[in-house]
């Protein structure tokens, strides 16, 4: 353990023996190519090239250099972790709010994400997210614990406009919360009155709130008194695969919303 801690430790400390193990384990390179490529010294390189070899991590093939199986292996566990370690950094100001035993991924599925999270400036800046896409997208589906005054609004203007279709359970807890504040109530009849609009309410719980726009996957992320922390939206194919097979699952076992058992 303390051997394989202090390679790692090796690696770690030295961005440059990094890229060039990362460049060598993908193919063949001159001494020149890694120069340039890296924009390490030469006296730099020659000591990085001359450490690999004696851990028998690249070998010198046709005037250049290329990575050993053990090397490949190496960089491959390396890059694995620097990987886990630069997606655990984006993530960690929100991995409070992340209601990760209800999602059904790795959440290495978030490495391309985009986070977005209130500022001074931007104090609204994970609804303004969502509702850019809102506002482009063909086919809508939610399914969540929450309804957002400003996703409904743009969902029953595009909706009545015909721009769109959305299907959506809530839990109902949030269709009473709409129902019971005079404005959102207008809104949410109108989407009940168009054709391409369908809600149905489940009466479990919904632990995340979660809308499928088009090919995004979007997650509100709220904290335990309902405040608005972050939004992270992924096109991710898992994740889309998990988001459709969530919401049909609640589809599925969800009954169509009854005006009159709502709220007033």
């Amino acid at each position: 353990m303390e051997s394989a801690l202090s390679e790692i430790e090796f690696l770690a400390l030295s961005p440059n023996r990094v890229a060039v193990l990362r460049r060598l384990a993908r193919e063949r390179h001159t001494r020149t190519d890694l120069a340039v490529a890296t924009g390490a010294s030469q006296a730099t390189l020659g000591r990085i090239l001359r450490d690999f070899e004696d851990r028998s991590w690249i070998r010198r093939a046709d005037g250049g250099y290329a990575a050993t199986a053990t090397g490949e292996l190496v960089a491959d566990g390396f890059l694995d972790l620097l990987e886990i370690m630069e997606i655990e950094g984006d993530l960690r100001p929100i991995v409070r709010y992340l209601p990760t035993d209800a999602l059904g991924f790795d959440l290495r599925r978030f490495e391309d994400a985009t986070i977005t999270v209130p500022s001074g400036t931007k104090p609204n800046a994970p609804v303004k997210r969502i509702l850019e896409f809102l506002r482009d997208g063909d086919e809508v589906r939610v399914f969540s614990h929450a309804f957002n005054e400003g996703s409904l609004r743009v969902i029953e203007e595009r909706v009545s406009a015909g721009e769109t279709t959305f299907r959506g359970v809530f839990s109902r807890s949030a269709l009473d919360a709409v129902a019971d504040d005079a404005g959102l109530r207008r809104r949410l009849d109108s989407l009940l009155d168009t054709p391409d609009a369908r809600l149905r309410v489940r009466d479990g719980e919904i632990p995340v709130a979660v809308t499928v726009v088009d090919d995004v996957v979007h997650l509100l992320l709220r904290d335990a008194n309902g405040v608005l922390q972050a939004s992270v939206d992924t096109d991710d194919t898992t994740v889309r695969e998990w988001a459709t097979e969530t919401f049909d699952a609640y589809w599925e076992a969800a009954t169509p919303v009854d005006r009159d058992e709502l709220s007033h």
